[in-house]
């Protein structure tokens, strides 16, 4: 059994910790400080097929154990295995308009953002490519809180453009880091051409 402490870890940590830990080991405790997080973690167990339990050791603190060898009874494992199968067959590319995910506070778009990039770094299937446009250059400017993220996909085989006229409107041309200028004919055929498009 490997143990994870996840204790001050934000979304999707937690998940991604213990789905790194399942690649080699087929059980995982992991301690959590939230019960949005145990919810996550079962969520992702029922997905896998996989057993699931907790204990709530207080109100800061739950103990998580998932196990390879012991199916939640509830899950078809057939079928959850063949829907995953599906989706990781099928390409798809990341299209942003702005710095900031989802209507509301603007500080918490900001962490969901963060939160969004580095949780698609470490997708089983990544996208083949990342289009920023609008508001969505300012992500790839100096300074950016998602620009190790952006890095790390590069650094995968991933294409990263970012919209030359949207960059000079904000005049953060000079600022542009990691993304390739392009324009928006190309982004038209980018669009076009993707399997499917994901904006967060």
């Amino acid at each position: 059994m490997e143990k994870i402490n996840a204790i001050g870890d934000v979304c999707p940590v937690p998940v991604i910790k213990t789905k790194k830990a399942l690649r080699t080991t087929d059980v995982v405790e992991i301690v959590v400080d939230n019960e949005i997080a145990t919810q996550n973690l079962k969520k992702m167990a029922e997905q896998l097929g996989y057993g699931y339990s907790m204990n709530q050791v207080s109100t800061k603190e739950y103990t998580v154990v998932i196990d390879k060898n012991k199916a939640d009874d509830e899950v078809c494992m057939p079928m959850t295995h063949v829907e995953v199968n599906e989706v990781k067959g099928e390409s798809y590319s990341v299209f942003c308009d702005t710095q900031v995910m989802g209507r509301g506070d603007d500080v918490l778009g900001t962490t969901l953002m963060k939160s969004f990039f580095y949780a698609l770094t470490e997708q089983d299937v990544l996208p083949d490519k990342v289009v920023l446009y609008n508001g969505g250059v300012h992500l790839a400017v100096e300074g950016s809180d998602v620009l190790e993220d952006l890095q790390t996909l590069l650094d995968k085989g991933v294409e990263v453009y970012a919209c030359g006229a949207c960059a000079n409107f904000y005049g953060v041309t000079d600022q542009i880091k990691l993304a390739e200028i392009t324009n928006m004919y190309r982004i038209v055929e980018l669009m076009r051409e993707a399997n499917r498009v994901v904006k967060p």
